[in-house]
């Protein structure tokens, strides 16, 4: 089943990434805050994370051509990677920020109306980011799964510089103001890792989570009564799409049309798990009776 364009909730995180970036430097400059500051560059890094999604996901939806047989779809890999490079990158400037402030404190300004302007630019990414993220798991892409987290991870970030802020009015330790942009450095670098991580997982061809190859096995279950088999069962994520690869066991008696059929039922009923992916499901025949049908459940394979 084939899945819209996602580029139009590419262009909602690059708004939201505009407004939020220009509410968080006037923020900055009304009030003097590293905190505000170090906020407001990680909504850059939000801006030219989103312009990297959108390149990707122009890429990832071009269709298949004779050098990529299989499509484009793992170009959202790189994407999500090169997120989480840059938020990383993000949280080393920050900290360099940071680290003057505490050792040089300096008083705040104008806060009040500093604190209003961050609220009403983490009310924007809060938006953005539930767009996204409910549209990333609707349509399997890893990239505005990734925008929105980290979008989240601004609000979350937002949140922390405010309660920095608003104790450092309550008790005048001008110091929290560095020591809250530094907080919010690792948390950004922890965000940095996980984003870096799943990208390197999908381009490994990492196998699909354990309760949808439960739901593939129960699938193949209700043929076993029939007298069919099943193994070396292997899947593989790339981008939106999904591949699912099984070998078919069934009596040598059955003819090629039997056989055909049966695989057309296997291939469906296993597309039907996923109705909102592109999915693919290779299957192969082979003899129940024959023993070499069993020669290649070693190779690098999941015996079902």
């Amino acid at each position: 089943m084939g899945s819209p364009s996602l580029k139009k909730f590419v262009y909602i995180s690059i708004a939201a990434a505009m407004l939020t970036i220009s509410l968080k430097l006037i923020a900055y400059l009304l009030t003097n805050s590293v905190g505000l500051l170090s906020d407001a560059l990680e909504s850059c890094v939000n801006l030219v994370a989103a312009v990297v999604a959108l390149i990707m996901i122009r890429l990832a939806e071009k269709p298949p051509d004779h050098e990529h047989e299989f499509g484009h779809n793992k170009a959202e890999y790189f994407s999500s990677a090169i997120e989480g490079g840059l938020i990383v990158l993000a949280a080393f400037s920050i900290i360099w920020s940071a680290v003057p402030r505490i050792i040089h404190p300096q008083p705040l300004e104008n806060i009040g109306v500093g604190l209003l302007v961050v609220v009403g630019a983490s009310l924007i990414n809060l938006a953005a980011s539930r767009i996204l993220v409910k549209n990333g798991k609707k349509y399997n892409s890893i990239t505005l799964e990734a925008d929105g987290k980290h979008l989240m991870t601004d609000v979350i970030t937002s949140g922390g510089v405010l309660l920095g802020i608003g104790l450092i009015k309550l008790t005048g330790w001008m110091r929290l103001d560095g020591i809250v942009a530094i907080g919010v450095a690792l948390n950004i670098i922890w965000t940095g890792y996980q984003l870096i991580k799943r990208s390197a997982l999908g381009l490994l061809d990492t196998a699909f989570p354990k309760d949808q190859m439960d739901n593939i096995r129960r699938v193949l279950g209700k043929y076993e009564q029939q007298n069919i088999q099943f193994h070396s069962l292997m899947t593989r994520q790339s981008g939106q799409r999904k591949f699912i690869l099984v070998h078919i066991l069934m009596p040598g008696t059955m003819d090629i049309q039997q056989g055909h059929n049966i695989a057309e039922k296997v291939e469906n009923d296993i597309r039907m798990l996923f109705p909102d992916t592109q999915t693919t499901v290779f299957t192969h025949l082979e003899p129940v009776e024959d023993p070499a049908s069993m020669l290649d459940i070693s190779i690098d394979r999941e015996n079902y």
